[in-house]
């Protein structure tokens, strides 16, 4: 008979034949099922080579009858599928031992298709699916091959049987849990509908009911009528139709209040269920696919509300009066539906219950009973909640005025960004410096906690004489916290240099210069800048313009000290001039003096002593010590030392003896040797500062622990040609300055003066840096004293009782007295360490440095004045002997010395006495005679060399 699925009509059934002599017909044909028992002991076949792996499946069945059959592709195809079970399909094509390879592409054996019924049910899922896949593979292996309409017609057959297969493979927990789901959604979805019908038929139940009563009701007053009743029951049984209907109209609208409270309180339930269903709703509604990334809409509710309360303030108040107001209107709809009273009343009650928790003790009923406890319960709630917000909000108020967190509304004060070691001593010469005006307001704006900052300024111990310190806690590097302190109404801002290295010191003040200039409001005052580097302050200035003044440490120390060590006492006098405490320098304007020569404006002033002119045709040109025939002109202004703003005008001019005084030559300059003790990062400037002042041949020692090559390398790359040095020659020592023997190798008594410096590698620490420069302060001093050529025996006799150690300090002071020590002390603690003793002329860097801060921020133009007084050119501040003006025991003026010193192109400014400790600078009484000695020696304002 021939196959159904041929095309070329072979036999179903044919005899085997020599593989060799069937090679030009057709490739051999494989066996289509065989079926293998546990115990057969014939050998199983295998397709070698690694192209052919073994697809072979043995069988754990036993052998039977009912397992061993298989499917006859001869049969047709309705045949063969009526005669084959759900148990037959699934075992013959599951355990069957070969079956064709497919990647060996077609072959010419007999068509297998298999027609498998739908079954109404498949005991077996996994074999059911295996067996789909098994003939899929057959179908699409009989559509390669032929194209016949039988063979379309059994690939339909397949197809559809490979539908339902797959249809019918679904898992049951997939199903169970899509059943719940849907029994879920029922559920809520009919307890809605029922919440909301039942209620309405109810009420129509309770309406029919009320007109059933009012029909009986009138029956029995008809029948009343008709028996002749008394007068007393006909009174009572006759009331008027509009109060029956007036009674009807109450009842329902209490019925209404009574629904509307329940299904208010039932709704947020449900709705808080059903808020997850409502998108899937709308997605059905819209037959759109769901995104699966959605967030649900409880959480996106969830967040919206957590935006409001964190980004409003006044949301959580808001949410409490709306609470409120709910529980007040809720709660007298509720009394309304359950008491005899009106709405008005009920809401009245309702407020009280909210008000004081005790009110309902009066409540009669259980109903009302119940509502008037829930409304009390609810307002004590809401009070507690009232009260826990109005505590956080005090809380939060105290805790950002403790922390420095509000706005300061000030106008021209003092503004302070930053905080450093320098801020005592800031503080207290501005604070002097707002006496005259009885005190100011400076602001200080640092990154600190507010307490900390207070506990500092208190610890000070010091009276700011009507001046109030305003801390608050923020960065200048952000604009709200600089607004946040009035920054544009200031009238002078000071930036203080952190306590870094150089280098990051002033990149934050670069930065805290650029927030400065990107307040939009601008700025009233100006800027004074602390910069620790020389090199960076041309970055700053650019950036900020004509509006900052930079005041660099290091260099004005530096510099400050080379003059303090070629000059003995100078420290002292800068001392007093650059604080508020004695004199400083004063600029302003007097009409009454245009038109006179400088010469004749020096001695106007009894209470001051002019020192320059600020030109104004020049721009504003400040020029220190001019000549005597310069005339004032319309809009110049006079520099001057004074003791306050307030305390010096110009006067009458006095009449002084001008008589010339014979010219004392200056003493020749003789070759020194200094010693640098330390290392400093600019270094370098000072050395050139030296080789302006000293006289040729002269040596400077450097002693520290930089190496020889590498102390050269960072000369040069600072700028300084070695080979250029004229009048100074560098020698090399390399050793621990806090070691004596170190020391030991250092011919210290030959030295006329040693600068003992902050080492750089101990910048950042002002306690350690102080710590060495004391420790080498008293190493030198003391092996100076041992190597003195003499000894003064009679010192010993002045010993004090009780101080022992006073020979040893005596013979310190002596060292003293045979050359000059300079420490560079930072810290003005250790003032007080050292001034023990007269063992140092030393310099507080510090205190100076907040003096020049403060007399800057004062005025800006004063800074000019500095610069140049510390500059190795043009005029410089010096100590001259008596003999240049003055012969011995004569008696003059202090004006007439003023004279005589302007015939040597100076200007005196203060004397110190030969039996006096400290100068005195702008004397008061210049118009007084007094006796002068030679021994006195006379400050002043000199033109460099």
């Amino acid at each position: 008979m021939p196959s159904n699925g041929g095309s070329g009509g072979s036999p179903s059934t044919q005899s085997p034949r020599n593989p060799s002599s069937q090679k030009a017909e057709r490739p051999p044909v494989l066996k289509k099922f065989k079926t293998v028992a546990p115990d057969d002991p014939r050998p199983t076949p295998h397709f070698p080579g690694p192209l052919f792996p073994a697809v072979r499946r043995v069988t754990t069945l036993p052998p039977s009858s009912n397992r061993r059959t298989s499917v006859d592709t001869d049969a047709p195809a309705d045949v063969a599928a009526s005669s084959l079970n759900n148990d037959d399909v699934v075992n013959s094509f599951s355990n069957r031992d070969w079956m064709y390879p497919s990647f060996l592409g077609h072959h010419a054996t007999r068509n297998r298709v298999v027609t498998v019924k739908p079954a109404s049910r498949l005991p077996v899922r996994g074999g059911v699916e295996r067996l789909v896949e098994r003939v899929q593979g057959m179908v699409v292996d009989e559509k390669q091959q032929s194209n016949t309409p039988a063979n379309k017609e059994e690939v339909k057959i397949a197809a559809s049987t490979t539908t339902v297969t797959e249809r019918s493979s679904v898992s049951s927990s997939s199903l169970r849990r899509i059943r719940g789901m849907k029994l879920k959604r029922y559920f809520i979805f009919f307890l809605i509908i029922f919440s909301c019908i039942y209620p309405i038929t109810y009420v129509s139940h309770l309406r029919n009911k009320v007109a059933r009563l009012e029909v009986e009701n009138i029956n029995l007053r008809r029948w009343c009528s008709e028996t002749d009743v008394g007068n007393n029951g006909n009174e009572v049984l006759q009331p008027e139709d509009d109060s029956s209907y007036n009674s009807f109209g109450n009842a329902d609208s209490k019925t209404v209040a009574l629904y509307t409270v329940v299904f208010t309180l039932i709704m947020p339930f449900v709705l808080y269920k059903c808020l997850d269903y409502l998108p899937q709703i709308r997605i059905i509604s819209k037959r759109t696919r769901p995104n699966k990334e959605e967030v649900p809409l409880k959480k996106r509710i969830a967040y919206m509300v957590d935006v409001c309360f964190s980004v409003y303030p006044y949301a959580k108040l808001l949410a409490l009066l709306f609470a409120t107001i709910f529980l007040i209107a809720f709660g007298g709809l509720a009394l309304y539906a359950v008491t005899d009273g009106s709405l008005t009343e009920a809401l009245w009650l309702s407020w009280t219950f909210v008000a004081d928790s005790g009110n309902h003790a009066d409540s009669v009923g259980i109903g009302p009973r119940i509502v008037s406890v829930s409304i009390s319960s609810g307002g004590m709630l809401i009070f507690a909640m009232m009260l826990g917000l109005v505590s956080d909000a005090i809380s939060e108020k105290v805790d950002s005025l403790r922390k420095g967190k509000s706005e300061v509304i000030e106008k021209n004060h003092m503004l302070i960004l930053g905080w450093s070691d320098k801020l005592g001593s800031l503080l207290k010469q501005l604070a002097i410096a707002n006496k005259s005006v009885g005190g100011g307001v400076v602001v200080v704006l640092a990154e600190r906690d507010k307490e900390e900052m207070e506990m500092d300024i208190a610890k000070l111990e010091f009276d700011f004489m009507g001046t109030s310190v305003i801390c608050r806690s923020g960065s200048p590097l952000i604009l709200a916290d600089l607004k946040k302190v009035s920054v544009s109404k200031a009238r002078a801002i000071i930036v203080l240099a952190s306590d870094e290295n150089a280098d990051q010191s002033d990149a934050r003040a670069l930065r805290v210069v650029l927030s400065l200039t990107g307040v939009k409001e601008g700025l009233r005052g100006h800027v004074v800048v602390e910069m620790s580097d020389l090199d960076n302050e041309p970055l700053v200035k650019l950036v900020g313009g004509d509006l900052i003044e930079t005041v660099v440490a290091h260099d004005v120390i530096g510099r400050l000290m080379i003059q303090c060590a070629l000059q003995p006492g100078l420290a002292q006098i800068w001392e007093d001039i650059l604080g508020f405490e004695n004199d400083e320098f004063y600029i302003k304007r007097w009409p009454q003096l245009d038109g006179m020569q400088f010469e004749d404006v020096l001695i106007s002033f009894p209470d001051a002593i002019p020192c320059g002119v600020k030109v104004a045709a020049d721009n504003g040109k400040i020029i220190i010590n001019p000549d005597d025939n310069y005339v004032l002109k319309e809009g110049d202004e006079v520099l001057v030392i004074a003791e306050d703003d307030d305390t010096y005008s110009p006067g009458p001019l006095p009449e002084v003896r001008r008589v010339s005084f014979p010219e004392v030559p200056e003493l020749p300059k003789y070759p020194e040797r200094i010693l640098f003790c330390g290392w400093r990062r600019d270094i370098h400037d000072m050395i050139m500062v030296l080789e302006a002042f000293l006289a040729p041949g002269s040596e400077l020692w450097m002693f520290n622990e930089v190496t020889e090559k590498e102390r050269e390398m960072k000369l040069i790359d600072g700028g300084l040609d070695i080979s250029g040095l004229e009048n100074i020659k560098l020698v090399h020592r390399e050793g621990n300055a806090v070691i004596r023997r170190h020391l030991e190798n250092l011919p210290l008594e030959t030295f006329d003066s040693i600068l003992i410096l902050a080492d750089e590698s101990l910048e950042d620490s002002v306690v350690h840096s102080d710590s060495r420069s004391l420790a080498t302060l008293l190493l030198i001093r003391d092996i100076q004293s041992k190597r003195l050529p003499y000894k003064d025996t009679k010192s010993t006799s002045l010993r004090l009782a009780g101080f022992s150690h006073s020979s040893w300090i005596r013979e310190m002071q002596q060292a003293s007295d045979k050359s000059i020590i300079i420490s560079e002390i930072l810290d003005s603690r250790t003032r007080n360490l050292v001034s023990v003793s007269r063992i140092s002329d030393y310099v507080l860097s510090n205190e100076l440095v907040s003096m020049a801060l403060a007399m800057v921020a004062e005025d800006k133009q004063i800074n000019r004045v500095l610069e140049e007084l510390f500059a190795e050119e043009g005029n410089e501040m010096c100590i001259k002997p008596a003999e240049f003006y003055l012969f011995d025991q004569e008696e003059l003026w202090f004006y007439e010395i003023m004279i005589r010193g302007r015939q040597r192109k100076e200007i005196v400014i203060g004397y110190r006495l030969a039996n006096s400790e400290r100068a005195v600078i702008n004397p008061p009484r210049k118009s007084e005679p007094r006796k002068w000695s030679l021994d006195d020696v006379f400050v002043v304002i000199a033109s460099g060399s």
